[in-house]
Formats: structure tokens, sequence, C-alpha cells
């Protein structure tokens, strides 16, 4: 039992360290954030002549595929035509915006897929996988969030990879609601959170304050030394305890004959 006991300490060691711990991280979000430069190196241009760095969105952090992310304590706000930020994260649901009507019917760019009547100057996010997103195939498709489509109000989204998708104020209802939950697709490792708008995002101004609750911190398939130490000292007592058992099989024989 002695031995079980060590055993699944050891084994519980390892998966802990194994595992990724979760927790909440607090970013702010210029307005200037394009969704299409995620991943992308410095230099890539796009969408009116916005260009990584400069217009790149913020890398929230690392995810863990199927695991679930919460966005809360929003603030701020965000002017796409440069003036005194007067939209909040939700954006102004009375000016929705769809990628192809600004770029030339281009759905994807950068191999990132477009929206369809997203509320101007909210706060969106994209799931990227470790490489650049224009090396994905098939492309993605773009998501409609207009009353025809997903809406604003979900409970629950699975956005895919390379996907933009709405996040809001992470509520099901402006500034009131349900907190909204979103599933992290399959292949991704990194999220970036951005700004609707249809080209040109250098000249919006303001940003949006959010605390992103489930990304994934410390994934290091590399233990710690305290616990290592831990690792080495259970299979060394695993160690001893089997060198004892086996000399007191091999000596009972003797004793008993004696």
């Amino acid at each position: 039992m002695k031995l079980l006991r060590l055993a699944a300490l050891a084994g519980a060691l390892v998966a802990l360290e194994a595992s990724p711990a979760i927790g909440g991280t607090t970013l702010s979000v210029p307005g200037a954030s394009n969704p299409f430069l995620a991943g992308m190196p410095s230099g890539t241009t796009c969408c009116g002549g916005d260009s990584a760095p400069g217009q790149s969105p913020v890398l929230a952090g690392a995810v863990t595929a199927g695991s679930t992310l919460t966005f809360t304590s929003l603030s701020g706000g965000v002017s796409f035509s440069g003036g005194v930020p007067t939209d909040g994260p939700d954006g102004n649901s009375g000016s929705l915006v769809s990628t192809a009507v600004f770029e030339g019917g281009a759905t994807v760019i950068n191999g990132i897929a477009g929206y369809n009547n997203t509320p101007v100057d909210a706060l969106i996010g994209v799931f990227l996988g470790p490489g650049l997103p224009t090396t994905i195939s098939p492309l993605p498709t773009d998501l409609d969030f207009g009353p025809s489509g997903l809406t604003t109000s979900f409970a629950s989204l699975s956005p895919g990879l390379q996907q933009i998708f709405f996040i809001g104020d992470g509520l099901t209802g402006t500034g009131s609601g349900s907190v909204q939950n979103f599933i992290v697709p399959a292949g991704a490792t990194r999220l970036y959170l951005g700004t609707v708008d249809g080209f040109g995002w250098s000249n919006n101004t303001g940003a949006i304050s959010v605390t992103v609750n489930g990304l994934a911190t410390g994934v290091t398939g590399v233990p710690e030394p305290a616990t290592w130490a831990m690792m080495l000292a259970g299979i060394g007592m695993i160690g001893g305890a089997l060198r004892l058992r086996g000399r007191q099989a091999f000596a009972s024989p003797l004793l008993d004959a004696a």
C-alpha cells in the first residue's frame, strides 16, 4: 500500500506540472488594434494602410484548446472616426460593419476571416495556432452577428481558428445579463484582441480595458527545481522500498532453515 501511495504521489506531481494554470489577465486594447494583422510579421500591411506592429492587435496570451474563456471588468471606449471615444465595449449597434463592403469583396485578409453585421468599435477576438495565419487550409469563413446570424446576445460561442468573433462587454446584454462563454477551438495556441472597423484603424482613438479569464499560464513541460526534488525523493523512496522487499524475500528461506 505504501508503494502505491508513493507511486500515486509521483504521478500526481508529474500531472500537476504538465497541467496549465488558469488565471485572469487585465489588458488595454487600443482602438487602433487591427485584428487582420494578428500574428503577422513586422512590415505587413492591409486595410487602408495599416501596418504591423503599429496597428497590430493585442496578444492576450496562450490558450488551451477546449477550455472556456470569459471576459469581465470591461470599461473604456473607442471612436473609429478619430474623435472623442463614445462607443463602449459593445460598440455602436446602430452602425454594423461587414468586412466585404469595405475590402472590395474580400472576406479573408491575411488568412483571417472577416465579419458580418458586427457593431463598429466593439471589442473582438481571434484565435490563432502557432504558425502564420496565412498558412491555414482550408481558409476560414466569416461569422455573421446580425439578426439573422449568431447575434451578439449568445450564451456560449465556439468560434473556429482564425475566425474573428464578437466579445463586446462579455455579457448577453449591454451592461447586463449573463457572462458569455467562449470555447477555444482545436489547434488554437494564442488569442489576439482588437476592435471593429471597416478600414484604416490607424486613426482610431480610445481603448478598452478587459480582464480575460481562463488563459493558460505557466505551461512549461519542464518541472521547477523544487518539483524535481520532490519527484526524485519520491522515486528514491519507491526504489528503497523495492530493494528492502527484495532483501527480505531473499533472506526469509535462510532464516526458516536455520
